[in-house]
């Protein structure tokens, strides 16, 4: 990881703005020489500066990636990673006083013209975060193999809860026996294994080229390869008519400038009467234009291209473009968090298998930091997701 080029003045800037948004935080910022910043006691989460000079340098050089790059490479480290990082979701949009947020637009960078999730581009935006390793996902992930949210139930664990995630989905789109299902966004094969389960024809469409080698295989060792053709394929791409679409965090990955063409799309593959299931993260509607071009840690680390939509942008996308009017909706961002902590569990306690395959310390403490980070998104609120029930008017799907 490149050292941002010096910047004293910045340094200092960023120092006083630190110092400032986190003296209201319930947490402990302890310097090298002891002194401590915060409004937390000794109870409080602790967030330990071990190099503040770094630290401050990073921070002025590009906060909104500085903060997490200084956590990777050790400026600054923790016992109770998810803990401290709460305290600044719950305040993200107060950090910086009010006349600086004027100036951001004119200051911080731009999501890069080359990560917009055009065909092409999409294909290389997925192919770095989930074509890393199917071994490494199959060390953190549960024996479901979803990596997307959890709905729990009463003494589910967490297999449980993706099952009943996926059951959810498939109710919102009205999957049953002789459906013929269109899947956007494969993953590695668990939904379109229920969903054909349930008697479901289905057609799964991805652009990761190792999730498409893992769900073909898993789905062949269910015995279900004669009922789901998984292809490797964009969602603009796809032809024919559908009883069902569903869709669980991909719209993410869209990109907002193609949203409207992945609605469309849902409209046009669903047959009169046909009905469409989503989940999606969602942020808070304003946040999410305020945040829309800008180019963060996540995006330059962990997810290229991504864009959080509002549960409003959502409802109006599917207005203006399709035929499609809202049925339901749950929202349940508490179990993300939970289902992150397990996940974050997961890979520290299997490190040493994953670091096996060849990722090092960095790498660790950068996922570790992007499933706490995440983590901390849905503790706090900032965060939360959806499950949406849409319907087209017209006949009867069978």
């Amino acid at each position: 990881m490149a050292t941002p080029p010096h910047s004293p003045l910045r340094a200092r800037v960023a120092e006083g703005l630190f110092r400032r948004a986190v003296r209201p935080l319930d947490l402990r910022v302890s310097l090298p020489d002891g002194s401590t910043l915060g409004s937390g006691g000794a109870g409080a989460p602790e967030m330990r500066l071990a190099r503040p000079s770094a630290f401050f340098h990073r921070l002025g050089a590009d906060a909104k990636i500085g903060f997490g790059e200084a956590y990777m490479v050790g400026d600054w480290t923790t016992d109770a990673l998810a803990e401290v990082l709460t305290p600044f979701a719950e305040r993200m949009a107060t950090l910086i006083p009010p006349i600086l947020q004027k100036l951001r637009r004119f200051v911080e960078r731009r999501q890069p013209a080359a990560e917009a999730n055009t065909v092409e581009g999409a294909r290389s935006n997925i192919h770095r975060h989930y074509d890393l390793s199917n071994d490494l996902f199959t060390r953190f992930l549960d024996e479901s193999m979803m990596y997307s949210s959890a709905l729990f139930g009463p003494d589910d664990d967490l297999t449980a809860a993706q099952h009943r995630k996926i059951d959810s989905v498939l109710d919102y789109a009205g999957v049953r026996e002789g459906s013929s299902v269109l899947e956007i966004g494969t993953g590695w094969g668990e939904l379109s294994i229920r969903a054909a389960a349930r008697g479901a024809t289905v057609t799964s469409v991805t652009i990761s080229e190792e999730q498409h080698a893992l769900a073909t295989e898993r789905i062949a060792a269910a015995g279900l390869s004669d009922r789901v053709d998984v292809q490797l394929c964009d969602y603009r791409d796809v032809k024919g008519e559908y009883d069902a679409v569903v869709s669980v965090e991909m719209i993410e990955a869209v990109g907002a400038e193609y949203w409207p063409t992945f609605y469309s799309t849902i409209g046009e593959r669903l047959r009169p009467g046909g009905r469409f299931g989503l989940q999606a993260i969602t942020m808070d509607d304003a946040r999410m234009r305020a945040t829309t071009s800008s180019y963060t840690w996540i995006h330059k680390y962990i997810f290229p291209g991504g864009i959080i939509p509002s549960t409003e942008s959502i409802e109006q996308g599917m207005t203006e473009h399709t035929t499609l009017r809202l049925q339901g909706i749950r929202e349940f961002g508490q179990d993300y968090a939970r289902t992150l902590r397990q996940w974050r569990d997961r890979f520290t306690e299997r490190w040493s298998e994953i670091s096996a395959f060849g990722f090092d310390d960095v790498f660790r403490r950068m996922w570790e930091f992007y499933l706490a980070y995440s983590e901390a998104g849905f503790r706090s609120g900032y965060l939360k997701v959806h499950q949406f029930g849409f319907a087209k008017p017209g006949g009867t799907t069978q």
